[in-house]
């Protein structure tokens, strides 16, 4: 039964947030929601497994510094 990885794995961060900054660029909140929402379901799409992905939105969802990341 597949866990969710929490530990740190990202090779380059602080460039995955500048691209991610970069797609907002000059989006109004709206398109900038859409933007959020199609990334989450594209990447739920591409993880595939329901019971880590109701583990990351409970993550997710806990406010503070306890979620992990």
């Amino acid at each position: 039964m597949p866990r969710l990885n929490t530990t740190p794995r990202l090779a380059d961060p602080d460039g995955l947030l500048e691209a991610l900054l970069a797609a907002h660029q000059g989006l109004d909140e709206a398109a900038s929601r859409r933007l959020d929402a199609r990334l989450v379901l594209i990447l739920a799409n591409h993880i595939g497994d329901a019971e880590v992905l109701r583990a990351a939105i409970a993550l997710a969802a806990k406010p503070g510094p306890e979620s992990g990341l």
